[in-house]
């Protein structure tokens, strides 16, 4: 009778896992280019399995070919990390339609593109607490050739922030300030030219993005433009634009970088309580670039980071689901 019993509960163990599997199904992640990205989807990936049943595999993504395939043919179910900026408008189209859901739209907080100093400049000289402030004093940060000037660094040629940085640039009148628009060269070259800056305790005033490795290991301080967004119609209709379509470019903040989860309609129709998960799971951006500081110095993968994450930060991850959820994902 005893061993009867065993046999029922085994079996309706099974069915309950079987139906839970059923429920959420088997759905695709993609799991971006880029590091933080790649951790997200490693996360994700755990959570939906261990927490929720579902059968998960990660597939390769990029901003354009993951957005045109979910929109196309809706697959892959989910984009976890998704710079909708340079979709805005097939998105919205999307949503409209009903074929994709911005499930949520602040998955990573603190993120964005703009100007930067390092944190020994923003100590030594606490009145530099703006762009504004900082165009005030060229001097305070010298450019190699021409020790006169002051030196902003901006974005290699080529990049979209090349055109944005170069119109803002105009936009401040920085030239009549005493300031030369630096060009890096490459991705290496920016980097570098912050590391040897920082490294040598020297000021550093130029472009950069977070969350990324560089920001959070030189913990580099985001300026305030002092000065409010000009607006989506200007931005979009000029300081995006070569300097020959932006004739009178205006002082502005940087636009906002819009960054979201965004999942197909019918992963949002057959996940169940699993998309509350999506909904909920915010990274603090500090905590995501210390994230991205320990993959780069550990040569660590997506899925390194994310058995650390969990291990290190269980405080963040089990306010995104119910108890009995964190429970299955930390067994």
């Amino acid at each position: 009778m005893k061993k009867l019993g065993m046999i029922a509960a085994f079996v309706a163990g099974f069915f309950v896992s079987a139906n839970a599997h059923a429920a959420c199904g088997s759905i695709k992640i993609a799991e971006m280019n880029w590091a933080s990205a790649q951790f997200m989807a490693h996360i994700d990936k755990i959570f939906l399995e261990k927490g929720y049943g579902c059968n998960v595999e990660l597939v390769s993504g990029a901003t354009m070919p993951t957005f045109t395939s979910m929109n196309e043919k809706g697959q892959p179910d989910i984009a976890p990390e998704l710079w909708a900026n340079a979709v805005v408008i097939p998105l919205k189209k999307a949503e409209g339609e009903g074929r994709l859901h911005s499930i949520n739209t602040a998955p990573i907080t603190e993120l964005g593109e703009g100007w930067w100093i390092p944190p020994q400049t923003a100590k030594k000289h606490p009145n530099l607490k703006t762009v504004l402030d900082v165009l005030k004093h060229p001097e305070l940060f010298p450019h190699p050739e021409d020790k006169s000037k002051g030196a902003f660094i901006g974005c290699p040629a080529g990049w979209g922030c090349q055109l944005v940085n170069a119109n803002l640039f105009r936009a401040f009148d920085m030239k009549k300030k005493g300031w030369l628009l630096v060009d890096p060269g490459s991705a290496a070259g920016l980097d570098g030219s912050m590391a040897k800056a920082v490294e040598r305790g020297q000021n550093w005033f130029g472009y950069y993005w977070s969350p990324t490795a560089l920001i959070g290991k030189y913990k580099m301080v985001k300026l305030p433009f002092g000065v409010p967004f000009v607006g989506s119609k200007h931005w979009d209709g000029c300081i995006v634009k070569p300097e020959q379509d932006c004739a009178n470019p205006k002082p502005s903040a940087w636009t906002k970088s819009a960054v979201y989860t965004v999942i197909t309609d019918k992963f949002k129709k057959s996940s169940g309580p699993a998309a509350n998960y999506l909904k909920s799971r915010v990274y603090p951006g500090k905590v995501m670039n210390g994230m991205l500081v320990y993959m780069q110095a550990n040569q660590a993968d997506g899925a390194d980071a994310a058995a650390e994450f969990l291990k290190k930060h269980e405080n963040i991850w089990k306010k995104w689901v119910p108890a009995d959820v964190a429970a299955k994902v930390k067994g």
